[in-house]
């Protein structure tokens, strides 16, 4: 299962006065089992990007192939290439509308043509992914959980579509600390224990210095960076340009390396930089 995009570009109401490039000469590869974020400002081109994987947008220009379907073919199934990828919004929960969290979950596959049973089954599954307990939110109402508990909802939807690949629209937005940090918990469970494909759009390189294997930035409809969080969070300069930043973690590292401290550049989680600062606390205490 792999994406592979090639000089894509997309343009918004073209011939108009309003006409404006949203996607410029894309090139862009995922391998199956990845887990990418896709980072930059608003209005670099990270909706556009994710909204023409599975097909909700068509190409001005270039070709995108999906598990070896190519989206700008005729003869291409749109359904087919939206089984394979899933698509979770931005604040998806303002989504839900069944009076159960279980035939919230089951709405997808209803429309697939499954027996009761395999529906049921695929509810189960898809709560289990997502870290909710079947028999204790089976009946409760989406509307009545916390805003963390209701976007799991909602990604336990798509997934109960059972799709290969599964993109994420900036999906810790608007949540406490804690829900932010459960919700990016169940994503990466996705990914490891399920070998699920994850993209990952977000802003937060706190977000995404936690969980992603690649990053990809973005900025004004074109690819900048792409590469591990250590090659990208290296290029500090071009990241600031662009008016994003490294994560505050690796700002301190640049900090305490200026004062001294033996501590390897290449940190970007809170996580990595206690490690570090143990042992370059050891060391000194053993001099």
């Amino acid at each position: 299962m792999s994406i592979v995009i090639e000089n894509l570009s997309h343009v918004y109401m073209k011939g108009s006065p309003f006409e404006k490039k949203a996607l410029d000469g894309v090139n862009l590869s995922v391998e199956e089992g990845q887990f990418v974020a896709l980072i930059g400002h608003t209005g670099s081109g990270k909706s556009t990007l994710i909204q023409h994987i599975n097909g909700l947008l068509k190409p001005s220009e270039g070709r995108i192939m999906v598990d070896g379907l190519d989206l700008t073919s005729k003869e291409t199934k749109l359904s087919e290439v939206r089984k394979k990828v899933g698509l979770v919004f931005q604040y998806p929960e303002y989504q839900l509308f069944e009076e159960t969290v279980e035939k919230d979950i089951a709405y997808g596959p209803g429309n697939l043509g499954l027996s009761s049973n395999d529906i049921e089954n695929r509810v189960k599954k898809a709560m289990l992914m997502v870290g909710l307990d079947y028999e204790k939110y089976k009946g409760v109402s989406p509307f009545e959980l916390s805003g963390g508990q209701k976007r799991r909802v909602a990604i336990a939807g798509v997934v109960a579509m059972e799709p290969k690949v599964l993109i994420l629209d900036e999906p810790t937005a608007g949540l406490d600390p804690k829900g932010r940090d459960d919700i990016l918990g169940q994503i990466r469970k996705l990914h490891k224990e399920y070998n699920m494909t994850i993209i990952l759009v977000s802003h937060s390189m706190e977000d995404v210095a936690k969980v992603a294997d690649r990053i990809v930035v973005m900025e004004r409809g074109k690819v900048i960076l792409d590469g591990s969080p250590v090659e990208v969070f290296r290029e500090v300069n071009t990241l600031e340009r662009v008016g994003l930043a490294v994560p505050q973690v690796t700002y301190l590292v640049r900090a305490l390396r200026e004062k001294g401290f033996n501590i390897s550049q290449d940190i970007y989680t809170v996580k990595q930089a206690k490690e570090e600062i143990i042992k370059a606390l050891r060391g000194v205490h053993n001099d």
